[in-house]
């Protein structure tokens, strides 16, 4: 099938999947070291994986080119589309600035209406090719990104009120249903700091924000350990779970072993009174964020590191196998093929 007749459920797995792996090589090198590097005071580790994740989009974009099978041209044509459509990329005078990440959803949608007119465009301009579909994408689909973005953005305000009006409640509560929204955040393209950024999320509300993270990566990684072996399953901790993307997209209900994991663990860190910062909130275990702020609040003592690594490690990796067991062989709701990850 030429990729001109594509159908769109095709079409928009082969985004999502770009998407997730451009998430992956970017956000790897900076979950893994990042933390590491500012620990021992290595600056040179801290700059490079800080600059690895604001080329988030760019890579992203040259993934889902890479999904199309498409040429040197059009590929760099979707990868810088992609990057300006996401609002990374800020004009100070007469200076280009990064402003973080951007807007992983807004890059999204502009890297399929990139596509599509990169498709559209396919070998009609012959000799032009060069000329035109870089000027025309570039500029035509990175203006419409561009004018998009303020109302996608909005999204992210919108789940930040809702965790807000979360964290009014008793810790329990709170906890549960904060952990459970990030644990189903952080698979989804809209980005669990920037929410918690937003409404300046801290305390238990950051603390079990986290915790939804961990159970989210510890849940994925043990559910997709049989077809997706133990390199990409330990990526899903100590990387990103959104590299499941694709595949929530495609069955949402993979996520349900997730969300029962997330409630118990929120509902403990809840008690526990599991804490972090605005800054912490949104990374979970991954280059020991979660745990490392949680510490620094809580105290360095006996206890408090106990406590921590039966939170943050303990406990959801339990909870992973059970419900795993629970929605795969009693339930028969999920299955193990529903979590592969391909990497093509």
């Amino acid at each position: 099938m030429s990729e001109s007749k594509i159908n769109a459920k095709e079409f928009i797995s082969k985004v999502l999947t770009g998407m997730s792996i451009g998430i992956v090589v970017a956000l790897i090198p900076s979950a893994l070291l990042g933390e590491l590097g500012k620990a021992l005071n290595i600056q040179p580790i801290v700059e490079i994986t800080k600059m690895a994740s604001s080329l988030l989009t760019i890579v992203m974009g040259l993934c889902i080119a890479m999904q199309f099978k498409m040429s040197p041209i059009q590929s760099g044509t979707l990868a810088i589309t992609t990057m300006i459509g996401s609002g990374a990329l800020k004009m100070n005078g007469k200076v280009i600035q990064f402003a973080g990440m951007g807007d992983v959803i807004n890059a999204g949608i502009t890297a399929a209406l990139a596509v599509l007119l990169i498709l559209y465009i396919g070998d009609k301009l012959k000799a032009y090719t060069m000329l035109c579909v870089p000027t025309v994408v570039i500029t035509l689909i990175g203006f419409a990104g561009l004018q998009l973005l303020p109302y996608v953005s909005s999204i992210t305000r919108y789940l930040g009120n809702m965790v807000d009006m979360f964290t009014t409640l008793q810790p329990v509560l709170m906890g549960i249903f904060t952990s459970v929204t990030f644990a189903i955040l952080i698979v989804s393209p809209v980005s669990t700091v920037g929410v918690a950024m937003a409404i300046s999320l801290s305390g238990i509300g950051s603390g079990t924000a986290n915790l939804g993270i961990c159970a989210a990566g510890f849940g994925l990684a043990v559910a997709g350990f049989k077809v997706n072996g133990l390199g990409t399953s330990l990526a899903h901790v100590l990387g990103s779970p959104k590299m499941q993307l694709a595949n929530f997209a495609k069955k949402p209900a993979m996520i349900l072993p997730i969300i029962a994991n997330a409630a118990v663990v929120g509902a403990l860190g809840g008690l526990q009174k599991i804490q972090g910062t605005p800054m912490s909130a949104g990374f979970g275990i991954s280059g020991l964020i979660g745990p490392i702020n949680h510490l620094n609040i809580a105290g360095y003592s006996t206890g408090s590191f106990v406590i921590t690594i039966i939170m943050f490690v303990v406990a959801p990796l339990i909870l992973s196998f059970v419900f795993k067991y629970l929605f795969v062989n009693v339930l028969k709701i999920v299955k193990d093929e529903d979590y592969l990850i391909e990497f093509k």
